[in-house]
């Protein structure tokens, strides 16, 4: 029970990470708020944690909307009159494109997601969260580590990410806040599933060995799944990391080595 009698907002709730992140928030014993732009995602998710004994608030948002991102941190505080932690899970996938080639429209509409939104919640939630001295954690990508052809625009919005989470833990942490991040690799849930089915397809292999070659080049043979990411999150949500803040912690199986 980590996070035992704790407040969490979770932005981004989805059927995957985002799912993920809440549940286990829940499970360590926290009360969490759900933010996300998809009303139906977030009555699933509130039902699941009812079911786990712990309170839920489904509050649609879109968190690139300065009213909207207000209203979430009233909302919360009238639900709960606290706030312990935020969990910047909200993302908008850039194009897969060369940066010599992509179209640079849809690279600055992402950047409004995937990182001017994270910035917009951390400052209107850094009053409340100054009162519990809490923290927050921005969820990053593993793309921060390689310069693959294609990857690109979305990089540049992640390691833009990264340079606002250290910022922000500069410049917070005198009121007592920390600032962290977590970067997963492969997320072995339902979208990843979905593209290896396809690329077993066009190979007419299975799945499953589409699954063993990848793990293949990871030291613990192994993609990491939701839960175990939001592990991570939880463990930097928690006392346990009193002492830790502008960091970035890589939970990946050991695919790649910072």
């Amino acid at each position: 029970m980590l996070l035992r009698d704790k407040v969490v907002v979770v932005s981004g709730i989805g059927s995957g990470l985002g799912r993920a992140i809440a549940l286990q928030c829940a499970r360590a014993g926290a009360d969490v708020v759900l933010a996300a732009r998809t009303e139906a995602r977030l009555t699933e998710v509130t039902k699941e944690i009812a079911e786990l004994g712990r309170r839920a608030v489904a509050v649609p948002t879109d968190v690139t909307d300065e009213d909207a991102a207000a209203a979430l941190v009233s909302s919360t505080v009238d639900a709960f009159g606290r706030v312990d932690a935020v969990v910047n899970n909200a993302f908008a996938m850039p194009p897969i494109s060369e940066l010599t080639k992509v179209d640079l429209d849809p690279v600055r509409e992402s950047f409004e997601t995937n990182v001017y939104a994270a910035i917009r919640l951390a400052r209107l939630f850094a009053g409340e969260l100054e009162k519990t001295r809490g923290s927050a954690v921005m969820i990053n990508s593993a793309v921060l580590r390689h310069s693959r052809r294609g990857f690109g625009p979305y990089k540049m919005t992640k390691a833009s990410l990264l340079a606002a989470t250290q910022v922000l833990s500069t410049e917070l942490g005198p009121r007592g806040i920390r600032v962290n991040s977590v970067a997963p690799g492969y997320i072995w849930g339902d979208n990843l599933k979905f593209y290896f089915a396809y690329l077993a397809r066009k190979r007419d292999i299975t799945p499953e060995q589409v699954y063993e070659e990848t793990a293949a080049t990871i030291d613990l043979r192994k993609l990491p799944e939701p839960d175990e990411i939001a592990d991570a999150v939880v463990f930097l949500l928690s006392d346990l990391a009193r002492a830790i803040t502008g960091h970035c912690l890589d939970v990946n199986c050991g695919e790649y080595h910072t």
